[in-house]
């Protein structure tokens, strides 16, 4: 839910940052958390914990697929905010969860990755300059092979039909007539996750919330409490569709060079004057604009010096929307400014990754290069090149070949 409090969580995101979050009041703590949310489940389960003096413990799980792009920006703010409002936050790196969907990686390759994730994510919370001391990262194997847990899977599987399990793990695992039941498990893992990780909330896209309605239901028929569920709206990519891995036009890599990410900006869809599903709007909206904000700088700046006009600095996701609608804020004008903050923001992540060569090896490790195979070049048979051709070179050669011999002859 995009809240009118945004400039008040803002100014408590510069107070939390810059000095002692513990400063902060309930109010304050929980517009942190609320900001730029899609929907929040049982969140008086939050405001309870932060009555009793506690940090509240959220977890986000990753699946450590594959290479990490500029999309997972949205849920590292979301993640800053948090720990800008004082909560401890765990990320699961779910390496389990990455081999059972569809079996897309081998468990040595997940392990890498695992290690990759960990590194790249610490480093974009740095880059909008959150402290990370209350950031934890837990390996999903490191307890879901223990005999408690996978106990519970069992009981789990003996409480949960095939139906609610498929329709739990809808929008995140792959569904087909014949699919493995890897992605039954999927959904009944991630639900445990909650109490083996004694959190009292779980972060997500909403493309989540069937499973998160599913943990509400499952827990309590195994005697664990609810957790609440906080959700991020989902941002559209580059070209309008959901930011993919596997689409390399619809991504940044957090590695790209910045010729290179302008030359994707410059690509990108973006129609004048409409901003619904727009993935650029989104972007400035769920990245760049609170991540200037948690940096403490003035806003999000678009140059006019071409036109010899003064820029335009916006600190109000509305006000961008309304002088892009009124074609104040034009494509031409945006994407320059989408590419120079952009930029701005990865270049201390790649800074990090070029000043460390184990996480360069990691990434090679994690991500080989491919080998490509050369094809090889069929050679095309021309023919003579006139009509007929083909059948009489066909009865020449009939008539120039010998009748098989017979057994009476």
């Amino acid at each position: 839910m995009t809240t009118d409090s945004t400039l008040a969580a803002t100014a408590d995101a510069k107070l939390a940052i810059s000095g002692d979050n513990t400063k902060l009041t309930k109010e304050q703590q929980l517009a942190l958390i609320n900001v730029n949310l899609a929907e929040i489940l049982n969140p008086e389960i939050i405001e309870k914990v932060i009555d009793e003096g506690r940090a509240p413990r959220i977890y986000w799980g990753t699946a450590t697929t594959g290479r990490p792009h500029c999309g997972y920006l949205v849920p590292a703010i979301k993640i800053a905010q948090l720990l800008a409002a004082g909560c401890h936050v765990i990320v699961l790196l779910a390496d389990i969860h990455a081999v059972l969907d569809n079996l897309k990686s081998t468990v040595e390759l997940v392990g890498y990755r695992a290690k990759y994730y960990e590194r790249t994510i610490t480093a974009l919370l740095k880059a909008v300059g959150v402290p990370t001391d209350k950031l934890e990262f837990v390996l999903g194997s490191s307890y879901q092979k223990s005999p408690d847990y996978i106990m519970d899977v069992y009981k789990l599987a003996t409480l949960v039909s095939e139906h609610d399990a498929k329709k739990a793990g809808a929008e995140v695992v792959k569904q087909s007539d014949n699919a493995p039941l890897s992605g039954l498990l999927y959904p009944i893992l991630q639900v445990l996750d909650e109490e083996y990780l004694k959190v009292d909330a779980q972060f997500g896209g909403v493309d989540q919330r069937k499973l998160f309605a599913a943990a509400k239901d499952w827990l309590p028929r195994l005697g664990y409490k609810e957790r609440a569920h906080i959700m991020n709206p989902m941002v559209p990519g580059l070209q309008g569709s959901k930011m993919s891995s596997s689409d390399p036009d619809s991504k940044i890599d957090l590695l790209d060079a910045p010729d290179v990410v302008t030359k994707k900006i410059r690509k990108a869809e973006a129609a004048p004057k409409v901003t619904e599903g727009n993935g650029l709007i989104s972007f400035i909206e769920y990245v760049l604009l609170p991540a200037a904000q948690l940096l403490g700088k003035e806003g999000f700046r678009v140059d006019r010096s071409r036109d010899n006009l003064e820029p335009l600095v916006y600190t109000d996701i509305a006000k961008i929307k309304a002088d892009y609608e009124s074609d104040v804020l034009t494509p031409q004008l945006v994407k320059p400014a989408i590419s120079a903050a952009i930029n701005e923001l990865l270049a201390p992540i790649q800074a990090a990754f070029q000043a460390s060569p184990e996480w360069q090896e990691i990434a090679t490790k994690a991500y080989p290069p491919e080998i490509k195979v050369k094809k090889e070049k069929k050679v095309k048979n021309k023919g003579t090149r006139y009509p007929g051709a083909a059948a009489k070179l066909e009865d020449a050669k009939d008539e120039a070949t010998p009748e098989p011999a017979t057994e009476n002859a």
